[in-house]
């Protein structure tokens, strides 16, 4: 099926797909050593796919420039639309296609020799992924000579052993264009916020050194005073309860076995969605908490229900959120605020959760209409959908379409034709059933 340093000359893209299907029909193996090499095989023939994948990006990067190019569009929106198509081939959000693109033509352009131990099957693709970030900075000539001297090495060098060669030669070469990057690096600063396993998120601070550690620090002191007296405690879970403390103003006790805080929840407004008999008649099904994902049932009414009998307990508000009794869906929101406020933008947010373009998963950040505004649609929830801001900025392409159906989904056809549909999130409970009804 293979021929080594590549596939079978002159193959199509039909001979792909069966080759996709006979992957998946290998035969078993009989000994730990053709398994090992089977891996191996397999690795490589990941990494040669990588390689043809760049090369056929490249090609539509250029195919498409040059066709927006002669009708006069935008370079800039030309690009962002053909990152979307990329990012909805390859089944990944719209920055993993964005990506992909800048490593597709960063490797045919100026990497040639990464290119070819790519598609060797010699390194895997993040390894030409750090490379040609850390290469990123440099002019596409210094790129070229850096790539020469690193090219040869690559296939003995680790990640870590990659970046720091890459690196190196890059400050080596031009030194100037590194300080630049780490100039233009200080507006990149932020903070973020991703959901973890088991109901825990990530919070991350992307900071200049200087300001990062001064950050650190006090929370390292505050670990070292407190970890000595509270032996409840490791030093990790005190530096945790202090930040979360300092940022909340609130004391640092830490939390019980659920991570809700011992002093009460904070102040601030946490979208959670739950049905009444999960609030009120402890049902089993699971709440959405904003920003996080579905979380147990008791740890949602332990939210709830946090700081109840201290000394300092949280504020609760509650909003009605009123479902389909035949869908279980979110149908509307209750426009007296008793719980947590709302609108149709927040009502859509707790919907949708994250962005409706399949295989995104970024916060929503925009609110969109289904059917367009300008071509008549409402603005309301029934005709809404949440959007990254990515995905928002390259619906209005030329030859991008994204019309809805009754049953929710939203149907995004490509300049090339091709058509992806999203479904809306599933309900939030099960629909209510006559035969369950008392009469």
């Amino acid at each position: 099926m293979f021929e080594t340093g590549g596939v079978v000359r002159g193959a199509t893209t039909a001979d792909v797909v069966r080759w996709t299907s006979a992957v998946a029909e290998l035969r078993p193996v009989a000994d730990d050593a053709e398994r090992i090499d089977r891996i191996a095989a397999l690795e490589r023939l990941k990494a040669a796919c990588a390689a043809a994948q760049a090369e056929v990006t490249a090609e539509l990067v250029r195919s498409q420039r040059t066709a927006a190019a002669s009708a006069g569009q935008d370079r800039t929106r030309t690009d962002r639309s053909i990152a979307a198509q990329v990012a909805f081939a390859r089944r990944e959000s719209p920055h993993a296609g964005r990506r992909h693109v800048g490593l597709a033509m960063a490797l045919i352009d100026e990497m040639p020799g990464t290119l070819t131990a790519l598609r060797d099957g010699s390194i895997p693709e993040w390894r030409a992924v750090l490379v040609a970030r850390q290469l990123g900075c440099l002019t596409a000539e210094a790129r070229r000579k850096a790539e020469t001297e690193l090219a040869p090495r690559l296939p003995a060098l680790g990640d870590q052993a990659a970046v720091a060669a890459a690196t190196t030669v890059a400050y080596r070469l031009d030194p100037e264009a590194v300080l630049d990057r780490m100039r233009n690096t200080v507006s990149d600063r932020r903070v973020s916020l991703r959901p973890a396993p088991d109901t825990m998120v990530r919070l991350s601070a992307l900071l200049p050194v200087a300001g990062g550690v001064a950050a650190y620090a006090p929370l390292l002191r505050a670990a070292d005073s407190s970890h000595a007296s509270d032996g409840t405690r490791t030093r990790g879970q005190v530096m945790a309860d202090e930040l979360v403390a300092r940022l909340t103003g609130r004391s640092n006790s830490g939390c019980d076995e659920l991570g809700v805080p011992d002093a009460g929840a904070p102040d601030v407004h946490i979208g959670l969605l739950m049905t009444d008999r999960t609030l009120l008649d402890a049902d089993a099904e699971p709440a959405v908490l904003n920003g996080c994902g579905p979380i147990p049932a008791p740890l949602a009414r332990r939210l709830v229900d946090a700081g109840a009998g201290t000394a300092s307990p949280a504020s609760v508000w509650v909003r009605r959120c009123w479902t389909d009794p035949s869908t279980g869906s979110v149908a509307v929101s209750d426009r007296r605020p008793r719980l947590f406020p709302a609108s149709i933008r927040r009502l859509v947010v707790w919907r949708d959760q994250r962005c409706r373009t399949p295989w995104c998963g970024a916060p929503v950040r925009d609110i969109d209409h289904v059917h367009p505004f300008r071509a008549g649609g409402s603005t309301v929830q029934t005709n809404a959908k949440g959007l990254c801001r990515s995905r928002n900025l390259a619906k209005d392409q030329l030859g991008w379409h994204a019309p809805g159906r009754p049953d929710g989904a939203v149907v995004t056809e490509t300049p090339t034709g091709h058509r992806y549909v999203s479904h809306p999130p599933p309900p939030s409970s099960e629909p209510w059933r006559d035969d369950l009804v008392s009469t």
